[in-house]
């Protein structure tokens, strides 16, 4: 699948967060660092959760990597140029943690009394008993975990848009044309609830794709190096999904 939309307008990566963090002093590119990895925490406690880790300790360990992240000398210092995939560099740091971690105390608190990024356990473990129970290795679970997220991002942006523009009820009834299969519904169906043509509402689900695309592509940018690797991370999001191997 090839998505279409310049990414060229969207300046701020992941790796531009990073690289702030690690070489400013700023209070504020510290924080940035903070939310993205806010926004990232899930995937990872998934992967440690199949690494064998019981809940609590998983919410331990993903509370100390961050913590380790965040800190001026921690593994943002090792960060260089050939950094590549947000996405590689957050699973592969991750791992090193859990192995340095795995003969220390593991419910070890650290960064005093104000954890880095909030996690909820109830939240955490529900989740987490919704996985598939089919056999995926935490890489894998990772890696589609990621894409998940990367997906209700991108909705939850677009609903914004559409809320902004004062057709949230219009993003409610076309967001069923944003999925294949048995689950889109007729187009005739849409055009009587919205009370509009059918060939209006053809239109109207084809500009909630194209612009459902264009935001993936653009928040999937801001998640590798090099522009080139978008479409080989747009691939790897959806096989990912589908439960392939790359």
């Amino acid at each position: 699948m090839f998505l279409s939309g310049s990414p060229k307008q969207f300046q701020t990566t992941c790796w531009s967060v990073i690289l702030a963090a690690r070489d400013g002093e700023s209070q504020e590119a510290r924080d940035a660092l903070a939310a993205l990895c806010a926004a990232y925490w899930y995937p990872l406690y998934a992967f440690v959760r199949r690494k064998g880790y019981d809940p609590e300790a998983s919410q331990d360990l993903v509370q100390g990597f961050f913590t380790r992240l965040l800190e001026k000398k921690g593994d943002l210092a090792f960060v260089d140029r050939s950094k590549g995939k947000f996405r590689s560099f957050l699973m592969a740091a991750c791992s090193h943690y859990l192995a340095n971690e795995r003969d220390k105390e593991r419910a070890k608190k650290r960064g005093g009394h104000r954890p880095p990024v909030s996690i909820d356990a109830l939240t955490a473990e529900g989740r987490y008993g919704r996985e598939p129970v089919y056999d995926l290795t935490p890489e894998r679970l990772f890696d589609r975990q990621w894409a998940l997220t990367l997906l209700d991002q991108v909705l939850g942006q677009l609903e914004l848009e559409m809320s902004l523009a004062g057709k949230s009820r219009q993003f409610a009834v076309l967001q069923p044309a944003l999925l294949g299969g048995a689950e889109r519904v007729p187009y005739a169906e849409i055009a009587a609830t919205l009370s509009i043509s059918e060939e209006a509402a053809r239109a109207a689900a084809h500009r909630l794709r194209r612009r459902y695309r264009e935001l993936l592509r653009n928040l999937v940018f801001r998640t590798v190096d090099d522009p080139a690797d978008v479409d080989d991370e747009i691939r790897m999001l959806f096989s990912a999904l589908s439960g392939r191997a790359d």
